[in-house]
């Protein structure tokens, strides 16, 4: 017969257990400590100490005092933010019906709309990016097909800024709608058959019943776009005008032709700093999820 001692209770045994959830967790840890971590302080530290003519080192903030006085790199810095920005409100324009059709559709038609809105997922930027040039660039099939019926040509968007936001939308599909088709399993088929009843519209439904469940995916959708596009650099090097440049590749222009790489470092921190503002949104979003 088991007997139970009194002295040792049964929520021991999760103590126990809990050393060894720790050293499972530990080297995770410990290699985003060294691949991430370290590598963010190291680069801060690299910016903001210079070595002085007499050989010694010093405090400085110069590197940032040079990049926020540069034109150039205030354009580029502009050029992203305008880029990312249009891209994020295009992602949720586009995503936003097509989730809500997968959502919302029994049709064998909305399984070959899912296949074709995930299909972006498994095509390499540069196979984008040749595609692209091939559909949209000058005498492209675009302006084959016009030519043909008789019409006159598009401006290509191929080496202008409107390229890579055209790349970086078609990219950032497969994932925006996943995270939002993931936050509208979230609203019921009651709370939707409930408001019908009392006689609520489409827009209705869709701005009190499906938005605030969904509000978090958004946000969740929109920081991982942004968080991709900020520091994208495939499509804006191939797509995109020489100038002004993402951030991407004027990091690897200034690294690479330039031979700086302090000043390429200043920029990948300052590039940092605003993404890490939308990790943030994420991180506060998964947070509130996750509170009792």
């Amino acid at each position: 017969m088991t007997t139970i001692d009194a002295s040792h209770p049964v929520l021991a045994a999760p103590e126990r257990r809990r050393p060894i959830g720790l050293l499972l967790v530990a080297i995770p840890v410990l290699l985003v400590i060294w691949l991430i971590i370290w590598p963010i302080i190291s680069a801060v530290i690299q910016t903001v100490w210079i070595k002085t003519p007499d050989g010694g080192g010093a405090v400085s903030l110069e590197t940032y005092r040079f990049f926020f006085s540069d034109s150039y790199s205030l354009s580029n810095l502009s050029i992203t933010l305008w880029t990312t920005g249009v891209c994020a409100v295009l992602l949720l324009v586009v995503c936003l019906p097509i989730a809500l059709y997968l959502r919302f559709s029994d049709s064998r038609v909305a399984a070959y709309v899912q296949g074709l809105a995930i299909f972006p997922m498994f095509v390499p930027s540069i196979i984008l990016s040749f595609a692209f040039i091939r559909v949209l660039g000058p005498n492209g099939t675009v302006d084959l097909v016009l030519n043909a019926v008789g019409l006159p040509k598009i401006r290509s968007p191929y080496l202008t800024p409107w390229g890579p936001v055209i790349g970086l939308v078609w990219d950032n599909i497969p994932l925006t709608v996943l995270i939002l088709l993931s936050g509208l399993g979230n609203v019921s088929n009651q709370a939707i058959e409930a408001a019908r009843d009392v006689g609520a519209g489409r827009f209705a439904l869709l701005w009190h019943i499906i938005l605030p469940r969904i509000s978090n995916s958004i946000l969740v959708a929109i920081s991982f776009a942004v968080l991709g596009i900020f520091s994208a650099f495939t499509l804006p090097y191939v797509l995109g005008p020489a100038a002004p440049e993402m951030m991407g590749p004027f990091m690897q222009r200034t690294f690479r032709e330039l031979f700086e790489p302090q000043t390429a470092i200043t920029q990948a921190v300052i590039t940092f700093g605003f993404c890490i503002l939308f990790g943030l949104f994420y991180v506060r979003s998964v947070a509130r999820n996750q509170a009792p």
